[in-house]
């Protein structure tokens, strides 16, 4: 399985940030695990690119249901951002939503490569990163 240099993680809940950076780590996915608690914290970092050249993600999981801005409006402003700060970035939505409504809505949006539901196991990773980065 191939290594990926940054994953990013957004998501407001701190407990699943903690869990999932733990399992990422454990996967041996990836060098750099980045966490930020909400999408505006997380276009943030994006957009500061340049000043972290080496945590430029491969790969952001998007949580859906956060205050402020939510996963949808992050895609939203994302989609509008220059290209050179998005690279080849995979995004895919974790979330504890089971609502169909929500995952045809994620099929629906270009920039929006899957719709996991929580908690991320070790497995999903793998697949993914065969999936998208192999």
């Amino acid at each position: 399985m191939k290594k990926l240099n940054c994953i990013l993680l957004i998501d407001d809940n701190e407990l699943d940030n903690f869990y999932h950076e733990r399992v990422l780590r454990k996967s041996n996915s990836t060098e750099n695990v980045v966490t930020k608690e909400s999408a505006t914290a997380a276009l943030d970092f994006l957009k500061a690119k340049d000043n972290h050249l080496d945590l430029h993600p491969d790969l952001i999981f998007l949580d859906i249901n956060m205050p402020g801005m939510n996963g949808w409006e992050f895609l939203e402003e994302y989609d509008k951002l220059n290209p050179d700060l998005k690279g080849k970035i995979i995004i895919v939505m974790l979330t504890t939503s089971t609502n169909p409504e929500d995952e045809m809505r994620a099929h629906n949006i270009k920039s929006l490569s899957g719709y996991l539901t929580k908690p991320l196991m070790e497995e999903k990773i793998k697949d993914i990163i065969e999936q998208y980065f192999s």
